[in-house]
């Protein structure tokens, strides 16, 4: 299987969980993301792609309108990210996004994921070096050509046009994310992304076997019912 296939299946890898769990993570960046900007999604494009998101995902617009509402009100929890990093079981790499009021409780609670799952969390960029942090979009077509020139044209630094089974993938780095989005609709009009997100892809990966994948499966369970963890990245291949 190619990249863009990695790439679909480390997107469904991230961290999801019950609906409820889903809104209250978008809702937290959402109020970020509005209280650190601009609460109008015209003029702050990181908060709209992520209602975008949002949507995607069956956010109910209450859910998201409420989290802007309280952005504007300016009092609220004041989160702050935090990224830990470290390997789990099967010797995978993992990378944990998180928002949080309290440090010392995130990292707490993280940790015991880690020690509960004979995994082990380590320092800053340990694991970062080996992911490449990629803005990613998946959509119908296979032009590969013809993505690759309207990217060109629009002055996006693309790392890579991939098309397998019918879909096409952009890779670009993080921030080029807004300029390739924009690229991609006025150069195909009516394009609607299966993905279009920031993420952290792997540039190898680890085949997890064995008791490590019920070891793994357990760990993941445990980072998601952390009620400050957003987002986990890994290379495992189970």
């Amino acid at each position: 299987m190619g990249r863009s296939f990695e790439v679909r299946k480390a997107s469904m890898a991230k961290t999801a969980g019950q609906k409820t769990k889903v809104y209250s993570k978008y809702s937290k960046e959402i109020y970020v993301v509005a209280k650190n900007g601009s609460p109008d999604p015209e003029t702050n494009l990181a908060l709209r792609s992520l209602i975008d998101r949002a949507k995607k995902d069956q956010v109910p617009a209450h859910v998201i309108d409420k989290a802007i509402d309280k952005a504007k009100g300016g009092a609220g929890e004041d989160y702050v990210p935090a990224r830990y990093e470290g390997f789990g079981p099967g010797n995978c790499m993992v990378i944990v996004d998180c928002l949080t009021d309290n440090n010392n409780r995130t990292f707490t609670d993280v940790r015991q994921c880690f020690v509960k799952t004979n995994a082990k969390i380590g320092s800053p960029g340990v694991v970062a070096h080996m992911f490449d942090h990629q803005a990613i979009f998946c959509f119908a077509g296979d032009d590969e050509d013809g993505v690759l020139e309207a990217l060109m044209m629009a002055d996006v630094d693309v790392t890579d046009v991939e098309v397998e089974d019918g879909v096409t993938t952009v890779f670009a780095p993080n921030t080029e994310y807004f300029k390739a989005k924009t690229a991609l609709l006025e150069s195909f009009p009516g394009i609607e992304f299966d993905v279009e997100e920031i993420t952290f892809v792997p540039q190898t990966y680890t085949k997890i076997e064995g008791d490590d994948v019920a070891m793994f499966e357990k760990f993941l369970a445990m980072l998601e019912d952390c009620d400050d963890v957003q987002n986990v990245y890994h290379n495992a291949e189970l």
